[in-house]
């Protein structure tokens, strides 16, 4: 990562700018997606930065290093005409990610003083007091509103509020502001900030994290965004602000979507027509197509005519099938229920040459021996590429339950191209008997308990919009709930009897009124990648054996029976009987942040062992 500069430097008679700022710690390309994105907080040994918007990037991310990556699917979903990977951050990388100092308000441990930056006088390259030679701490408190602003807490204001003036005197007081701890406690009443204009008394940080705590200071969000620095000018925002811990999880959350690469777009031939997708779509003569790609390629076709009417054909039939126009949830749903059918049709190996990188194939075991578990259809996926793009971020709101207009972009000018990793890996598809599942999601008491779960998980929805016709609609539903709860123990099962670790393993479920299926698979590109271990275990004999001990293993948990009977489970109340002990995956392995979880839809209860789908393997 290398600090980004105000300025840009020639390296001499119109040469390129010369690429010689300092280097600032390394992430990894899968961190720079998931953890370290664009508007993110990172710390570097006793610094802390801001990772940049994209509207350099063009420029500063060398192309060598930072190479496109092409999925038609995900890239006509998110509008963009292709995807990047982040560069590299190593030892012989010319560039990196461009970070920016935030928050600019450091301490002295030394001297207490607490001021910008800049006034610290410290030697070029360096974050020292001036005065007193010690490392400089930045500011642990920062402040930030849902429509995802980011600022720097408002220590003026909270030293010189007043009950009767508001904090209307801060800033013109002439003093200097100076922070300490008491050292009594860890707790926020130890942390004490004061004044030297002795107009106002020390005060502690305690209360500083209340909703009103800033509204009571008559301070509201000024659309500040230090991520894209001067080229993005504030505007009044108007939200409540927050005040949030520097590290905080609330801080930055990556608004992610995923597509797999499946036929007929699962074949490298077809990247060189990433930009002319859109132009295609509208000319309906295929003689007129075949006139276009010989002018766009100087006669010299990377694809036949007839490949070009499949891709076209397979991308209108992608379409949503909706009266009115359709939303981003709409395309996001045909694009996964492109991927269930072809996940159940399957792709031979033998039938295609090695650029596919999606072959999916039927089990030789007897399938049969699923049937008494109501599973059905095993399909082994031994080779697969999924490409994760950034597509925003959000704070303080659940990325995965947000709104447009809460997502924050990640340049101030709109781009063809969006930050994104592939992982090529492997996995088992299975599906649920869709008989056995009908009756079962009928009954009154999973349909009841069921509806516990929705409704707390709407009632928190809810709350987090502004606007009621935005509200996103929970997606409890009982089939849904079996369907993710059953994911994760088949991981924490593979993990134990494979070998693999729970975080290399992610769940992609498939789950609406036509599909019942779920996707385990690689999610890394390291050593637990594409190894064939993960395919051997979605042969009928081993699936029977692991999915029995999965399911005797999640019939009892060490915190029962306070687990299974918990009227509500997790922080927000949307699990049920579900725990760390039992059921609940690294965040990196689950698709819905380990909510809406219940081992009761699985096995039952002690009290009603007809409740779960599955009762009939423990006979509880």
């Amino acid at each position: 990562m290398t600090p980004s500069r105000a300025r840009r430097r020639t390296g001499g008679q119109g040469s390129t700018p010369a690429h010689n700022l300092p280097r600032r710690g390394a992430v990894r390309r899968a961190q720079a997606i998931t953890t370290y994105g664009i508007g993110s907080l990172v710390a570097v040994d006793h610094e802390s930065f801001v990772v940049s918007g994209l509207d350099e990037a063009d420029r500063s991310w060398n192309t060598d290093e930072s190479p496109r990556i092409y999925e038609r699917r995900l890239a006509r979903l998110l509008g963009v005409d292709c995807f990047r990977l982040p560069p590299a951050s190593e030892d012989t990388s010319r560039d990196g990610l461009r970070v920016r100092r935030f928050p600019l308000m450091h301490s002295c441990p030394e001297c207490a003083e607490l001021q910008p930056h800049r006034f610290f006088n410290s030697p070029a390259g360096r974050s020292v007091c001036g005065t007193c030679e010690v490392d400089l701490v930045p500011s642990r408190f920062v402040v930030a509103c849902e429509a995802g602003h980011l600022d720097e807490f408002p220590y003026w204001q909270w030293v010189h509020r007043s009950p009767d003036r508001g904090s209307e005197t801060a800033g013109h007081c002439g003093g200097q502001l100076r922070l300490r701890s008491s050292g009594r406690t860890s707790s926020l009443r130890s942390i004490l900030v004061s004044c030297t204009c002795d107009r106002a008394p020390e005060v502690s940080m305690e209360g500083s994290f209340r909703k009103s705590a800033l509204k009571d200071l008559r301070l509201k969000c000024r659309g500040t965004r230090p991520w894209l620095g001067t080229s993005a000018p504030a505007q009044e925002c108007g939200l409540p602000l927050r005040t949030l811990q520097r590290g905080s999880s609330s801080v930055w959350q990556p608004v992610l979507k995923s597509a797999l690469s499946i036929p007929p777009w699962s074949s490298v031939r077809a990247d060189p027509l990433a930009e002319h997708w859109d132009a295609l779509r509208q000319i309906e003569n295929p003689e007129h197509i075949e006139f276009y790609l010989k002018g766009a390629f100087k006669g010299e076709l990377p694809l036949a005519l007839d490949e070009v009417l499949t891709l076209l054909e397979a991308e209108q039939e992608e379409d949503p099938d909706t009266e009115s126009a359709p939303t981003f949830d709409h395309r996001y749903r045909a694009l996964r229920s492109k991927e269930y059918d072809r996940l159940r049709s399957g792709n031979d190996e033998s039938e295609h040459s090695r650029d596919e990188q999606f072959v999916c194939e039927t089990p030789l075991g007897d399938q049969g021996t699923l049937r008494p578990l109501g599973i059905t259809g095993p399909m082994l996926v031994k080779k697969l590429r999924e490409v994760r793009a950034l597509k925003a971020f959000t704070r303080l709101v659940d990325a995965e339950s947000t709104t447009d207009a809460k997502e924050m972009p990640l340049s101030d000018s709109p781009l063809r191209w969006l930050p994104a990793m592939e992982v090529h890996g492997e996995g088992v598809f299975l599906r649920l008997d869709e008989d056995r599942l009908g009756t079962w999601e009928k009954a009154s008491a999973v349909t009841t308990r069921a509806e516990r779960m929705r409704s707390a998980h709407q009632r928190i929805l809810d709350e987090r919009v502004d606007d009621p016709s935005r509200v996103v609609a929970s997606p409890a539903t009982p089939r849904m709930v079996l369907l993710h709860t059953l994911a994760h123990v088949l991981i924490n099962e593979w993990s134990l009897e494979a070998g693999y670790p729970a975080a290399s393993l992610r769940e992609r479920l498939y789950a609406a009124d036509d599909m019942a299926g779920m996707l385990i698979y690689t999610a890394t590109s390291d050593s637990a990648g594409s190894l064939g271990g993960l395919v051997a275990q979605g042969e009928p004999e081993n699936l029977d054996r692991t999915l029995r001990s999965a399911l005797h293993r999640a019939a009892w948990c060490s915190s029962d029976p306070l687990c299974m009977e918990a009227d509500a489970s997790s922080v927000s109340g949307v699990n049920l009987a579900a725990c760390h002990a039992c059921v609940m995956l690294p965040e990196t392995s689950c698709e819905h942040n380990n909510v809406l979880l219940d081992r009761a839809l699985l096995m039952g209860t002690p009290e009603d062992p007809s409740l779960g789908f599955f009762v009939s393997v423990t006979g509880r």
